[in-house]
Formats: structure tokens, sequence, C-alpha cells
């Protein structure tokens, strides 16, 4: 029995502590059992004991035994937690959800209200992890967009909020322009007051002149904008028009007859100079006397004008 109170033992040279088994803690299987610690922690969430009905509310205290778990969500360790229950010792686990932000109870106990149970999140469970980050990157922009959104919405009312306010002051001081002059008018007696009503009078009148010069102004500018938008149509029409193919072929034709007339008189003068038919260039001394005769005997060109003489 001394031997148990030495402090220290001798280890052998060869002495390998990995191999030695640890069959206390192993299980029916033969698997080593996982290694549980110690933790104190409060109910997350209220729940109803499958064995005996007890409810355990939220918040009690309880000393757990904590088991970190494998599996993992985006990197997200996973625990699981043992607890029994208050009433009848009934073992109860319950780990937690990093997808869902919450808690989730395996056995021994029955949640009675799961916040993050939805219909509309079904449709999440069987996508992948990548298909998870584009949602979650999808939903962050979409909260960042409307963040900025409502930022302008403020903005927006802050603005909307100052021109009520100037304009309840440009009206506050109307009235008491208005107030004031009352009083001038007043202390003044009838005649100031009717001088009073006729400057208003004419100041109204001036402002329904300027408002008749405006709306005049702005008829005209209307018509001048319709006048000048009809042009434009006609002008486009007629450029239309002038490119279009009939256009384009009736001047073809035009230039095509005029081609053709002169190639034909340009014929008939070679024709008729070659047969020597062609009137004679007038010399510088008939040029200087119009009004001589012909000789007698000569007989004028084929084709020439008589002169007003001969005739």
């Amino acid at each position: 029995m001394a031997e148990r109170k030495v402090l220290s033992k001798y280890y052998p040279p060869d002495f390998d502590p990995t191999a030695i088994e640890n069959k206390k803690r192993s299980r029916k299987d033969g698997k080593p059992e996982a290694k549980l610690s110690a933790s104190r922690l409060m109910t997350p969430f209220s729940m109803k004991c499958t064995h005996c009905g007890e409810y355990i509310p939220k918040g009690r205290k309880f000393n757990a035994r904590k088991e970190t778990l494998d599996e993992k969500y985006l990197s997200i360790s996973i625990f699981r937690f043992y607890i029994r229950c208050t009433r009848c010792s009934g073992e109860i686990t319950f780990r937690t959800d990093p997808k869902n932000g919450d808690y989730q109870c395996e056995r021994g106990a029955k949640r009675n209200f799961e916040v993050w149970r939805d219909a509309t999140d079904e449709k999440y469970n069987d996508e992948t992890e990548e298909q998870t980050l584009d949602r979650l990157e999808k939903e962050h922009g979409a909260k960042e967009e409307q963040l900025e959104r409502d930022k302008m919405a403020e903005l927006e009312d802050k603005m909307l909020d100052s021109k009520r306010e100037m304009q309840i002051a440009d009206a506050l001081d109307e009235i008491r322009t208005r107030n004031a002059r009352i009083e001038r008018t007043e202390a003044r007696g009838d005649e100031a007051a009717m001088a009073t009503v006729q400057q208003e009078i004419d100041e109204e009148a001036i402002r329904r002149a300027k408002a008749e010069e405006e709306d005049r102004e702005a008829i005209r500018q209307e018509f001048m904008a319709k006048k000048r938008a009809a042009q434009q149509a006609a002008s486009d029409a007629k450029f239309e028009e002038f490119h279009s193919a009939e256009a384009v072929a009736r001047r073809a034709a035009f230039w095509a007859e005029g081609r053709e007339k002169r190639r034909r008189n340009i014929a008939n003068m070679r024709a008729r100079k070659a047969k020597g038919l062609t009137k004679p260039k007038p010399t510088p001394s008939a040029q200087l006397a119009p009004s001589a005769q012909p000789a007698l005997g000569t007989q004028p060109a084929l084709g020439a004008q008589p002169t007003p003489s001969e005739e």
C-alpha cells in the first residue's frame, strides 16, 4: 500500500502512453466515448419533458454537459448539451443551430414554440453552402440598399419639413404685414383706408396683367414650338420625297432625255455641216452693214432665216 503514495513512478524508455486504451470511456460498440465538459447554463427556450410532462421554463439554471460535434455550419462549431429533468431526471439533449441563430431540441423534451420554424424556410433546407452564401450576400445587399433608401427618404422628409416651415414663416410675415397695415389705416382714418384699398386694387391689377402677359407668352412659345415642329416635319417630308426612289428615277430619266436630245442635236449639226447646209458665219463687214442686200443671182442657204428687208 505504501507504493501508492509515492510522488514519482518509473516509466521505462519504451513506454507509449497512446497505446493505452481507456476502457472506462469506451462505449458498447467499442468506440471511445466523447469527452464531455461541465457547463453551467440556463435553458435558452421553454420545453416540456416527454417522460413525465414537466414544463421547464426558459432561463432555469442547470449543470449541463457540453459536447463539441464534428459537424460544422459555415466553419461554425456546433455544440450539444445534456441536462436532466428536474422532476423525473430524464436526460434531455439540445444543440446549437447557427443556421437559424437558435437552438434545436433533439430528444427527451419538446419545444413549446420554435421561432425559426416557418413555411417560407422549407425551401432552404436542401441548399448547398455556395447557394447559402449567395443567398446571404443577396439578402445583405438588399438590406444595405433598403438602408440607403431609408436614409434618402429621411433626407427628403427633412427637406419637406424645412420647406413647410419656410412657407409657414412666409405666411406669418404676410399676416403680420397685413395686420400692421390695418392698424396704420385705422389710425389715419377713412381717407387712408380708401388709399390703402386703392393701392391693393392697383397691385392686384398689376399682378393680373403680369399673369396674363405670362400666359400670352406661354401660348406664343407653344404656338412657335408647334410651328417649328410642322416646318421640321414638312422639311423632313420634302427631304424624303427628294431622296425617294421615284424622284431619283424621274431625275435620272430627265437627265437621260436631255443627254439624248443634246446628242441628236449634235448629230444633226454634223450631218448638215457635212452637206454644206449650215449658215455661214457673218463677216465683220456684214456685221457693220446689216442692211446690205444680197447679190443678185444668189439664193439664201437652206434653213437660213430671211432678214426683214428680204421679206
